[in-house]
Formats: C-alpha cells, structure tokens, sequence
C-alpha cells in the first residue's frame, strides 16, 4: 500500500493542487487523504467523470497548473469525448494527469461488470494515445513515476494516466454510519416492496441498492424474477427503468436509484415531459454519499431532487421523505395519479456489516426477467 502522505506531498512538489473526480473503492486510501487533507475548492468531487475532466481542463485554462482527475475504470468510458475532443494535443492541448483504479485486471479475479473493463483499460487509454504507467506498491518507484509523468503532461501538454492495480491505493475504510435520518436503505426498499404491488418490476442502481434488494427477497421467499439488478454502468437504472416502463405500460416499474448515481446522468430525468409513462415510479435512495466506494460525500442532501423532478414532469409530493410513514403515504398518493412519480428518500448511510457480496448468475438472472416480461397473459 502506497504511503498517500508522500504521494500528495510528491504531487503538491510537481505543481499539482488541483483534484476532481469520482470517488474509486481502489482508490479509497487516496480519496479519503484528499478529504482529510485538501479544501473542498481544491477537491471537487464531480457529478461524472467525463465532467470531472471538463472542470479540470478550466481549471488548467485559468491557472496553467495541472490538475488530477481520479476515476475508476468502469468512468473511462465518461470522459472519452472531452479527452478526445477538449483535452487532445489536436484541439486545446490540456495537460492532466489521471489516476485510474484498475477494477478487473486480467488474473486478479472480480465481478463480471468489471471483466471486460479491466482487459481494455490499457487498450482504451492506447487507443486515445494517452501514456500511461501501471503504479507499483513501492513508494520509491511511485516517487519517480509521478516526477515523469506530470513532466511529460506539461512537456507534450497531453494527458498522462497512472493505472492503480487493486491494493496500491488502499486505505483503512471509513466509518460511514450516521444517523441523519432514520430510515436505513435496506427498509426503505422494504418499505417500497410491501406497498407496491407483487409484480412491480423493478430496476435496482449499482452498489448497495442491487446487493439489498436481492437479500431482501431471499429473506422474504420472494422470487427475483422481475428484478433487474443494474450492478454496473452507474447512473443507467433509471432510464433502463423507463425503457421497460414505456414498453409495457401495464405493468408498474420502479427504479431503485442512488443520489451519486442519479446525478451522473441527471439529464436521463428530463424526457419525461415528453412522454406519458404513469406506471413508473423513480425513488432515489438518497444518503448523500457515494456509499460503495468509500461513503465520500455527494451533493445528495444539499439540492432538491423534488423540484428537479417536477420542472421535469414527474408528480411529486412536494418534499422529501424521511420516516417509514412518510414513504409509505407517498407511495399511496402518487399511486392515485396518472403520471410518472418521483420520490427523494432521505436516508443514513451504512448497510448491514453481515451482508455477503452479490454472487448470482447474471445471465439467468436477465433471461428470467426477459421471459417475466414477454409471457403471455
């Protein structure tokens, strides 16, 4: 495990000051330095990672300093377009450096979301001609790698990666529970299940949200058939939701979201003015932290998730809720109403300490809800 008290200090010597990003289990020893250490003006945690790299290409426009971008592999695939089309030697030439937890390695062993990514990481980052080293846990070397590579970000005025294998990055996990509401996820969803009808479908977001909702319904007997557990590509669960929704509006459809990942893609709430889907529900899970990867804050419990959702068309209770007998009554309300619903749960971080991993085979999983849906009444 690298030392982070040398690895910022090195990066702070080099003329890096300037962090954003997405918060990365494999990088949680280095994003819980950051917040420990660096200004909220200095550390800006951003909506997605394709943003994270537009906010340090500012960054660079108005100080010549060059910034880190800190990501998980799984976000490469947000910040193609402003790397390639923003930051490229080609267009405005804008020198950062970006720090990549490396989910999936080849012959390390992970979930299946992570497979493919981590074999094309390299390959991704070659195809976008950005240098790359892979950080080996040496502080030394880690030493002489960070001088080179902020060097050739300024010399080439290019982008420069450091790929951080599983355990390189590592830190001791936070403890992220708090009691700032009294709903935990884990009833909400409960609370959600008991109040929907038994064969509501429902499309679960990446991280806690999947892993409780599946032993939610092994603990209940319940079949997971109609049950899609979005256990990757963050902030989708709600427009996999609405596609399913819009193609079957007999059938009520809930989105289980998170706050982090509802506003990596915040536009995917606007279509709903355009289109007339009365049996969706959209619940965001909200604890205001990206919970998964290390509990990091988001901006979850500091902007209105009910107003957005309603200049987006969805019909609202007005406010949040934050106990059982309030979600409750809003699942009973906007159940009369003949519009997509909206609901902001606030809820505390923490989960169960004895919920095992999500281990289940996803292609029986997918060919199960796909026959639950297509069968014939």
């Amino acid at each position: 495990m690298i030392n982070q008290e040398i690895f910022l200090h090195t990066l702070q010597l080099e003329g890096v000051e300037f962090f954003t990003g997405v918060p990365d289990s494999y990088l949680n020893g280095f994003c819980d330095y950051l917040l420990r250490n660096i200004s909220q003006e200095k550390n800006v945690i951003a909506a997605n990672e394709g943003n994270a790299i537009a906010i340090a290409a500012g960054h660079f426009l108005a100080t010549q300093e060059i910034p880190l971008v800190y990501m998980q592999n799984s976000g490469l695939g947000n910040t193609i377009n402003p790397l390639v089309s923003l930051a490229d030697k080609q267009v405005y030439a804008i020198p950062m450096i970006l720090l990549v937890g490396w989910r999936g390695q080849p012959g390390t062993g992970d979930w299946a979301q992570h497979e493919l990514q981590g074999e094309i990481t390299p390959g991704l980052l070659d195809l976008m001609h950005i240098p790359y080293d892979i950080l080996p846990d040496d502080n030394d070397k880690v030493t002489g790698i960070l001088k080179q590579a902020v060097s050739l970000a300024r010399s080439n005025r290019k982008p420069y990666a450091l790929i951080a294998p599983k355990g390189v990055m590592a830190g001791e996990k936070m403890n992220n529970k708090d009691q700032t509401y009294p709903m935990s996820r884990e009833e909400a969803i409960e609370v959600v299940l008991d109040h929907m009808p038994a064969d509501t479908i429902y499309s679960a977001t990446t991280g806690r949200a999947t892993r409780e909702l599946f032993f939610l319904r092994e603990k209940r007997n319940e079949s997971k058939k109609t049950d899609f557990l979005n256990i990757g590509s963050m902030g989708h669960a709600s427009s996999v939701a609405f596609g399913i929704a819009l193609a079957k509006p007999q059938r009520k459809v809930v989105c289980l979201d998170g706050d982090a990942a509802a506003m990596m893609h915040l536009g995917a709430m606007t279509m709903l003015h355009k289109y007339n889907v009365p049996n969706y529900l959209h619940i965001i899970l909200n604890n205001g932290a990206h919970e998964s990867v290390g509990g990091q804050p988001s901006a979850g419990h500091l902007i209105d998730f009910t107003k957005i959702a309603e200049s987006c068309g969805y019909k609202t209770i007005g406010h949040p809720v934050t106990t059982r007998e309030e979600l409750t009554q809003a699942i009973e309300i906007l159940a009369k109403e003949p519009f997509a619903a909206f609901i902001d749960v606030r809820i505390h971080k923490g989960m169960r300490g004895k919920l095992p991993p999500l281990d289940f085979s996803h292609r029986e999983a997918i060919d199960n809800l796909i026959k639950e849906l297509n069968k014939k009444d």
